[in-house]
């Protein structure tokens, strides 16, 4: 079995909190806000990981920590067998080839001055990866056609405005893809685009895990947006983990009410198997106030008298598949003498 490519353990990231009007009136402390709070996962090569939850979950957190852009305050990050936590600046810097980020908003992430041949060079000029001139135009063009911009040299001398949504977001993977990394973050990376395009993105991406092995880690909101493209999902609610598996089995045999409740508003295309819609209930998640117990209980259309009690570890609920719930433990198992976090660590054979 192939040591995976990224490895988390225990990951915590915790930043001050601001105090509202109530908490200065009464002189209350600000309380910190607990963005990441015990996520683990593992990732091989070719792996499409897909980072599913609302908005405030911790997945775009998630993704900034892979990068080492922060410095957890809990557990560690391993990339290739490497701790980020114990790397110099220098290490950490060379690590930085090796995971690469695409972001949400192509018409923000390019610089608007710069041509197309610039912006997929700057990688390479920063980290110092290739001489200037023949090399570094062969590896802007050997990219851009990677990502679909062919041929490369149609596109070099365009500004971002001379190019569609598709275009841009393409650009942006092509930046990403010139340092050769083994692992990309992509952060809603079809969200800002039209749906007519969104799949020849999503179809990329795969492609390239595929045919070259780069591992995805794919952030989204949308449980639909990754349900063709990943071999894994994990559901990710107030910062942790609530329910990790093989695709088929998330979305087949869904085992966290979370996670049941966002498949239900899933559109499908025959009428006929359309299932009553779950609305949650509740407060928007605050992760400055994470309830005691299960922390999804407050909007849970399922809870019972324990769930504010106990705090739910993620539970084996078939192959590879984990899910943090009181609802599964008479049927499931928990060995707290492994890894802790074991659950959520699913390994494949390559």
């Amino acid at each position: 079995m192939a040591e995976p490519v990224i490895r988390v353990r225990d990951l915590h990231m915790q930043f001050a909190g601001r105090r509202g009007l109530v908490d200065s009136v009464r002189r209350r402390p600000a309380q910190p806000i607990r963005a990441v709070d015990g996520v683990s996962f593992s990732l091989h090569q070719g792996e499409v990981l897909g980072l599913v939850g609302e908005s405030g979950s911790g997945k775009t957190t998630t993704g900034t920590l892979l990068l080492g852009l922060l410095r957890p305050t809990g557990g560690d990050v391993e990339i290739s067998g490497k701790s980020l936590e114990r790397m110099s600046a220098a290490d950490l810097r060379r690590l930085r080839r090796e995971v690469q980020m695409i972001f949400q908003d192509p018409y923000e992430s390019l610089n608007p001055r710069m041509r197309v041949a610039d912006i997929v060079a700057e990688p390479l000029r920063v980290h110092g990866a290739v001489p200037r001139g023949a090399q570094e135009r062969e590896r802007v063009a050997e990219a851009l056609e990677q990502a679909g911009l062919a041929p490369a040299g149609a596109y070099l001398g365009r500004l971002p405005f001379e190019l569609s949504g598709g275009q841009r977001q393409r650009v942006v993977i092509a930046a990403a893809l010139a340092l050769r990394p083994r692992v990309l973050v992509a952060d809603e990376p079809v969200s800002m685009l039209d749906v007519s395009i969104r799949a020849d993105i999503l179809n990329l991406l795969a492609d390239l895990a595929e045919t070259q092995g780069i591992a995805i880690v794919m952030i989204t909101h949308d449980l639909s947006t990754v349900a063709a493209y990943a071999q894994r999902i994990a559901v990710m609610y107030l910062g942790r983990i609530v329910e990790i598996g093989p695709t088929a089995d998330v979305l087949g045999s869904p085992r966290h009410p979370y996670t049941q409740a966002l498949l239900s508003v899933v559109p499908v295309p025959d009428p006929t198997q359309q299932q009553v819609p779950v609305i949650l209930t509740g407060e928007t998640p605050d992760p400055s106030a994470i309830p005691s117990g299960c922390r999804f209980h407050p909007r849970c259309p399922q809870a019972f008298d324990r769930c504010p009690l106990v705090d739910p570890p993620l539970y084996t609920v078939g192959p590879q598949h984990g899910a943090a719930c009181l609802l599964v433990e008479s049927s499931a198992h928990y060995e707290a003498g492994d890894d802790e976090h074991d659950a959520a660590d699913a390994h494949r054979s390559p």
